[in-house]
């Protein structure tokens, strides 16, 4: 097993802990193109640089943070029942650039 080390804002850190947000999202470029289903993610909060493993279940590609949305409910992918989940703010986070280039991941974990 191999382990990828990522870091996490303290929002999704706890969605994960508690156990509702089931699908990590990512780009899909050269880090994170390596990681497969049994692999360990070890995740790092970057305010309370508390440490979290979760093993990966499944892994999902697509082309576009719109596509992901649509497969996934919003709850697994971090949001809570009353927000509007928008694909747009994932452009906080990464480039309509390297969106088109890498393409993304819906990374399924649990944690362990």
């Amino acid at each position: 097993k191999v382990i990828h080390r990522m870091k996490l804002w303290n929002v999704s850190f706890f969605a994960i802990k508690e156990g509702w947000k089931t699908i990590e999202m990512r780009l899909n470029d050269d880090k994170r193109s390596k990681i497969q289903t049994g692999d360990i993610i070890e995740f790092t909060n970057i305010s309370t640089l508390e440490t979290m493993s979760c093993l990966v279940l499944n892994i999902f590609n697509y082309k576009t943070y719109k596509d992901l949305y649509l497969n996934h409910s919003k709850v697994s992918i971090g949001y809570k029942e009353d927000e509007i989940a928008k694909p747009e703010g994932m452009l906080v986070y990464y480039s309509v650039e390297e969106i088109n280039k890498y393409g993304v991941l819906g990374i399924e974990i649990k944690v362990l």
